[in-house]
């Protein structure tokens, strides 16, 4: 007995796909056999990652897609599903932050987190479940994933970014809302809370001194890397996961238990 990881014939959007975690994602579920979707801002990243992809055997499509606008996200997802298909899997990546203290953040600071980081998040999914529970009542025993990024940051205030954890504690009441709604559609929509996770955007940080005071305060002392989070997005993305739905899981190293 096992667990097999197969998503030939499978439709993957993934948001926030031109950098960092979200462009891990996309190419961990392409060698996993899905089509992918990429979507994001900085559609030359993208296309950047696309290429990647298609040399490593995969399949990728190029949507453009800022979260902030409305327009922008119903656009996208209506191309993405005319360029590769209906989408099957969402991971719902797109994020952004700030670094001060609330007395601090301005109506700007605010809005550029909340916009992106949680209103961004409930509409792209809002439209990709429009479109899965459409699909769902033609075929009552379709199977469809929405996974939410998350954090750490949603379940315990960190220092200088709380705009950002108010908006990553939003998207986790989100995630349970939405599983509750539509979870009898055979859409399961989980969160995931990656703690600190070193990538091209924030490595330079990790090596500074206030860096690396932040590692020693880790519980290994360590940060983790993008691949840490392959086996439990594809856990949350696969078949398998039938009867995983409103989970909030933690992949930070035991930081939260601290």
């Amino acid at each position: 007995m096992g667990i097999e990881v197969n998503f030939e014939g499978k439709i993957a959007l993934v948001t926030g796909a031109s950098s960092g975690l979200g462009a891990r994602f996309a190419k961990v579920l392409a060698n996993a056999g899905a089509q992918v979707v990429l979507a994001s801002r900085r559609v030359e990243r993208l296309k950047e990652l696309r290429a990647e992809i298609e040399a490593d055997g995969g399949a990728a499509h190029v949507v453009a897609l800022d979260v902030t606008d409305y327009a922008s996200i119903k656009s996208a997802i209506a191309h993405a599903e005319t360029e590769a298909g209906p989408i099957d899997i969402l991971v719902n990546n797109s994020g952004v932050s700030t670094t001060q203290r609330l007395v601090d953040v301005t109506p700007e600071d605010y809005n550029f987190v909340m916009d992106t980081n949680l209103r961004g998040a409930f509409f792209v999914a809002q439209e990709a479940a429009k479109r899965m529970i459409a699909r769902a009542k033609g075929d009552p025993k379709k199977q469809h994933r929405i996974i939410n990024i998350a954090s750490v940051a949603g379940q315990r205030v960190l220092p200088q970014i709380g705009v950002y954890c108010m908006s990553k504690a939003g998207v986790i009441h989100m995630t349970k809302a939405m599983a509750v709604e539509w979870g009898r559609h055979g859409i399961n929509t989980n969160a995931i809370c990656p703690g600190y996770i070193s990538t091209e955007i924030n490595e330079d940080y990790f090596a500074s001194e206030q860096g690396r005071r932040l590692i020693e305060m880790l519980p290994r002392k360590r940060p983790g890397k993008p691949e840490d989070l392959d086996g439990l997005l594809l856990l949350l993305a696969g078949e398998d996961a039938h009867f995983i739905n409103g989970a909030v899981i933690s992949a930070d190293d035991g930081m939260t238990a601290q």
